[in-house]
């Protein structure tokens, strides 16, 4: 914002950013400076050069995640850079701390290539507990992420896949339950086979799923199709029972869900084609694949990715907690029974209170990250990368 220019808070509250590193311990004297730092510290250095489990108990390395990005799909902005991801970085870290009690660090990376990236990570991977990838664009995001996850022993975590999966996960079993039904009986449309769409489809196959079909811009993603990347040809092997093919629009005939995450429009002719009593998650941001008012006329349960329509499907409601339950327990990395776990515990916060403008808790519940955080910890221990 330059001089001249009308007032704008966003840019207000960001001036200066939007986080501050701060001392957990007093240094006022002597004698806390010679505690906090030289001499003392070289006792507790020396005691984790002999026992190196000994930096969860007397660092902060347990209770920190790196937020890291390349820049390369922030948001619905796209590829900006990496100096201009930083204020989604910082407040993707705020919410760390604010939802989940959980300290992060925001790392823009100046580099693109995935071995770069990788070799990056995996070495400054010592300083923390654990990395959320955030806003790094697919197909990349997929190999990134699994090949951190083979050099490290701590939880990598690319929220735009299985944040988004979980919470998906949490608000369709709550619709099912609403509306008596289970999600073996259900069949869903996936519009989008990006980072979010591949994780969805992968959590509801777990979860039970009755069919997925994923499409993206030249229709569904089949077993016929000569033109899939790696990861598109392995979705095509566990989804699609039905064997559709062609477009989209075509696969929702019928159809009992919709789940959007690529923007783009829907045609208000397709959505009529739907079941009765379908479950419409239309969740590109600011405008859904289908706006809600055409929705709620097919649907009887509407969810979108925006804060002014009821259900909500935000990744904030999952990524605090995970982290925390991971943390907590020092596992060494997140598991599918772990993400299963969170949408569970997730669907349960409010399943007392269902209606259908709420099959998933609001992101400010104070129950949810409690309760994600148990059961992702439980989960850890249960499927053994719990380390305490």
């Amino acid at each position: 914002m330059t001089d001249g220019e009308p007032f704008d808070p966003a840019f207000a509250l960001h001036r200066g950013g939007k986080m501050a590193v701060q001392a957990t311990v007093p240094v006022r004297d002597r004698d806390d400076l010679s505690l906090a730092y030289t001499p003392g510290v070289a006792k507790v250095c020396s005691a984790i050069a002999e026992q190196p489990e000994l930096v969860h108990d007397y660092t902060w390395k347990s209770q920190v995640v790196a937020v890291v990005t390349d820049g390369s799909a922030v948001l619905g902005l796209g590829d900006i850079g990496p100096e201009a991801s930083l204020p989604v970085m910082e407040g993707k870290a705020i919410l760390f701390k604010q939802f989940g009690g959980v300290d992060a660090v925001p790392i823009a990376l100046d580099c693109r290539d995935v071995d770069e990236i990788v070799e990056t990570v995996a070495r400054f991977a010592p300083s923390f507990g654990g990395v959320n990838l955030e806003d790094i664009s697919a197909p990349r995001c997929f190999e990134i992420e699994r090949k951190l996850q083979e050099r490290v022993d701590i939880p990598i975590f690319h929220d735009d896949q299985h944040g988004t999966a979980v919470v998906t996960l949490a608000a369709l079993r709550n619709a099912a339950k609403l509306t008596d039904r289970s999600l073996g009986q259900l069949r869903a449309v996936i519009s989008g086979a990006g980072a979010a769409g591949v994780a969805i489809a992968r959590i509801l196959t777990e979860a039970g799923i009755g069919d997925v079909a994923v499409c993206d811009r030249k229709g569904v993603v089949s077993q016929d199709r000569e033109d899939l990347t790696d990861v598109k040809r392995e979705l095509a092997g566990f989804t699609n029972k039905a064997g559709l093919t062609g477009s989209m629009e075509a696969a929702l005939d019928g159809a009992d869900v919709f789940i959007g995450v690529s923007g783009g429009t829907v045609r208000q002719e397709a959505v009529a084609k739907m079941a009765p009593g379908a479950f419409i998650f239309a969740m590109a941001n600011p405008n859904p694949e289908i706006h809600p008012d055409v929705a709620h006329q097919y649907a009887s349960v509407v969810a979108t990715g925006r804060s002014d329509f009821p259900n909500q499907i935000n990744n904030v409601l999952a990524f605090p907690g995970i982290f925390a339950g991971a943390l907590q327990v020092r596992a060494s990395r997140i598991t599918e029974g772990m993400k299963l776990a969170a949408a569970e515990a997730l669907a349960a916060v409010v399943a007392d209170e269902l209606s259908a403008d709420k099959v998933i808790p609001s992101p400010f519940d104070e129950r949810v990250a409690p309760a994600v955080t148990a059961a992702v910890a439980a989960a850890a221990r249960a499927e053994g990368v719990a380390r305490r």
